[in-house]
């Protein structure tokens, strides 16, 4: 009974990284879609999403399912209790990605993020799919090093996102005024974005907390070099 108890919870691990793994997948496209114009990309980003909340509606399952038939204790319960917080988190950037390929789609075939904001675009993008990437590694193989580069990732996009609104608010010299329009969709991206990195580094505090087993708080520690095997 207690083989098959670990088998089930590896069983949630092995769907955490791959939930995270589409989700990477969604922001990746997703923000292809919105620097390119591609529509079909857009499309299957936002079709896709479907899958992430299957997946966390079958996570779910899985640990209700664990917790009232094998009723865990201590690291066992953490590790149900925390697979439940981190599926709601990562369906939310899946959901997050999804925005972002609908703004792109809505502008369509016009491009979304005016010209004078391409760069600074292209950069959140980057830092977002950095963020993505790290959030898989860090689920399968629990480094809080991962942990702690995911917040000042975040750090970076919050930098990134504030520098949206100065460049709306400061346009440069000879940038064409933004209309109605392109003001709500570089509100709405920055934001988008900005949120995406915020629930990344929700998923970092939470595995620093599996491997801890202490309250997460605002920072990361430094120099831990702490791992857990998957589902541990």
């Amino acid at each position: 009974m207690r083989e098959i108890f670990r088998q089930e919870l590896e069983q949630v691990g092995d769907d955490l990284v791959l939930m995270a793994r589409h989700v990477q997948t969604a922001m990746e496209h997703a923000s292809i879609a919105l620097a390119t114009g591609d529509l079909r990309l857009a499309e299957r980003v936002i079709d896709d999403d479907r899958t992430v909340d299957q997946l966390e509606q079958s996570l779910d399952e899985q640990c209700v399912t664990l917790l009232a038939r094998q009723q865990p204790v201590a690291t066992d319960l953490r590790v149900v209790v925390s697979a439940l917080r981190l599926s709601a988190t990562l369906e939310r950037m899946g959901d997050l990605a999804r925005h972002v390929a609908q703004v792109a789609r809505g502008r369509y075939p016009e491009l979304a993020v005016p010209e004078s904001f391409t760069d600074v675009f292209r950069r959140i993008a980057d830092a977002s799919n950095t963020v993505a990437r790290d959030v898989v590694r860090l689920l399968e193989g629990r480094d809080l090093a991962l942990a702690a580069t995911i917040e000042a990732d975040d750090d970076q996009l919050d930098a990134l996102h504030r520098e949206t609104f100065r460049l709306m608010l400061a346009p440069r010299e000879n940038a064409r005024p933004l209309d109605a329009q392109q003001v709500v969709d570089v509100t709405l991206l920055g934001r988008y974005y900005e949120r995406f990195g915020d629930h990344g580094v929700s998923v970092a505090r939470r595995i620093a907390y599996l491997v801890t087993g202490e309250a997460y708080g605002t920072t990361i520690p430094d120099g831990v070099d702490a791992q857990i095997s998957r589902g541990a």
